[in-house]
């Protein structure tokens, strides 16, 4: 009985240690060094209303807004994750057949290929620059603006996430669709 005993305090005791001291270990540096990124990168209004996040995809279907790349999990970021299908499924095919499509792409314009396929988890928040400005003169007629305006946009919230070995620039969707709204956020 005292070996059950001690087995029994010994697990307990390992389990404090390597769930609880190690994920409070984690968050703890987490939140001392990088606290936007630990906190989930949401984006609120002044008033501190959650927005979103930059680091999850939402669904943008008006055609006043930039649309994210498609997701195989509904934008759904509690079942993240890719459709398993195989690149020749007829699902997928028709699916991509459907974006395509919605964004009117011909032989002399086609559509770059991140805004048909989904990304591995379906939740990438950001597009390439060549996928925005693919954008531009749907939301210009739609927003009765001037495409130069909507690239300016474009090109002011442009970043390269791993600096200069980055070949592809960025944007945030979410952050674009707000800054398209003029919307102050933080």
């Amino acid at each position: 009985m005292e070996t059950l005993l001690s087995s029994i305090r010994i697990a307990v005791v390992t389990m404090a240690i390597c769930v609880g001291g190690y994920s409070g270990a984690v968050w703890a540096v987490g939140q001392a060094v990088t606290p936007d990124t630990a906190a989930a990168s949401l984006i609120t209004t002044p008033d501190g209303t959650v927005i979103g996040s930059r680091l999850v995809a939402q669904a943008f279907t008006q055609p006043q807004y930039f649309w994210p790349r498609p997701s195989a999990v509904a934008y759904n970021a509690a079942g993240a994750g890719g459709s398993n299908k195989s690149p020749t499924s007829p699902d997928l095919t028709a699916r991509a057949a459907e974006t395509v499509k919605a964004y009117g792409a011909t032989p002399e314009n086609p559509l770059p290929a991140e805004l048909a396929a989904a990304s591995g988890a379906g939740l990438d928040p950001d597009i390439t620059l060549r996928a925005a400005r693919y954008q531009v003169a749907r939301i210009a007629k739609a927003r009765n603006i001037a495409v130069a305006d909507v690239e300016k946009l474009i090109d002011k919230h442009a970043f390269a996430p791993g600096g200069f070995l980055t070949p592809d620039r960025l944007v945030n969707v979410l952050e674009l669709n707000l800054a398209l709204d003029g919307a102050s956020v933080r």
